[in-house]
């Protein structure tokens, strides 16, 4: 009878054991697989959702953005084509100012090699001997030489100097249609950015929010593919068994792939992530 006993006990205790988390012996629970094909068909179709709404968030700003056009690139480039003037009227304005300084001392060499002629001639006049006199007569040559070749140099700075001037007074004009320009393509800039400042501003605050659901391998895939399209275009649907983005004709067997988001597939020939119907008639506009 003790016998009996026992093994009733120890059969209650290996129920129990059986059926740790019921709570109750004799209540069996059915424990769900972690990695069912629901649960990854799900996972990736979450996944591809989240980067197919940040690829619409992301593509309405570049649409906004290029409603400026050309016109940022105009304004850069015609910054650079004044800070290029301005250097070269900076270079100028030094060049003249070197040749006005040659000038000015050529000019002062010239007055010294004229009063020492009017020196040497004055003491030719009180001479002892022809000695003396032919030295003094080599002198009043030299200081004439001299006093000829600074008033040559003179007119060629003063040629030199007239020349840049003309040249400085050409960029001057330059450099002033150039800044006008510049006024008007920063001021219709200007308007189109604040049309478009408002909505821009909202979309971009969409775009953080919509990034920071996404995991960040993800998300470095999306923005490297995105930086290397022409269209700027990483996500892409589906179109007649045709790559949205690049128009290449999908395998059926691939399309079959898309369709079950089961993993994540890309276009063989650009790279693009690829999306279906479903995918993509569940993201509305935002």
């Amino acid at each position: 009878m003790a016998k009996s006993r026992k093994t009733k006990k120890t059969d209650k205790d290996t129920e129990k054991m059986i059926n740790p988390s019921t709570g109750t012996a004799g209540s069996p629970v059915d424990v769900p697989e972690t990695t069912t094909e629901e649960s990854i068909e799900k996972t990736v179709k979450s996944k591809l959702t989240a980067l197919y709404r940040l690829q619409s968030i992301d593509f309405q700003i570049d649409r906004l953005r290029s409603v400026r056009g050309e016109l940022p690139l105009e304004v850069q480039d015609l910054e650079d084509e004044i800070a290029g003037l301005e250097t070269r009227v900076e270079k100028f304005n030094s060049e003249i100012q070197e040749l006005e300084t040659e000038i000015s001392n050529k000019k002062i060499a010239a007055q010294e090699s004229l009063e020492l002629i009017k020196k040497y001639e004055a003491q030719q006049m009180n001479v002892r001997n022809n000695r003396e006199y032919d030295s003094l007569s080599k002198e009043i040559e030299y200081q004439t030489l001299e006093a000829q070749l600074a008033e040559k140099k003179m007119k060629e700075f003063a040629a030199e100097a007239e020349a840049k001037r003309e040249l400085l007074n050409d960029l001057d004009e330059e450099l002033a249609e150039r800044q006008k320009n510049l006024e008007e393509k920063v001021a219709e800039l200007n308007d189109i950015v604040a049309e478009t400042e408002k909505d821009e501003a909202v979309l971009l605050k969409k775009s953080e929010e919509q990034r920071a659901r996404i995991e960040e391998r993800l998300l470095t895939a999306y923005q490297r593919i995105r930086d290397n399209a022409r269209n700027g275009l990483a996500v892409v649907p589906v179109e007649r068994d045709a790559c949205g983005g690049c128009f290449n004709k999908i395998p059926p067997q691939r399309h079959l792939d898309i369709r079950l988001h089961k993993k994540i597939i890309v276009c063989e020939y650009c790279g693009r992530i690829l999306v279906d119907d479903e995918i993509m008639n569940s993201v509305q506009d935002v």
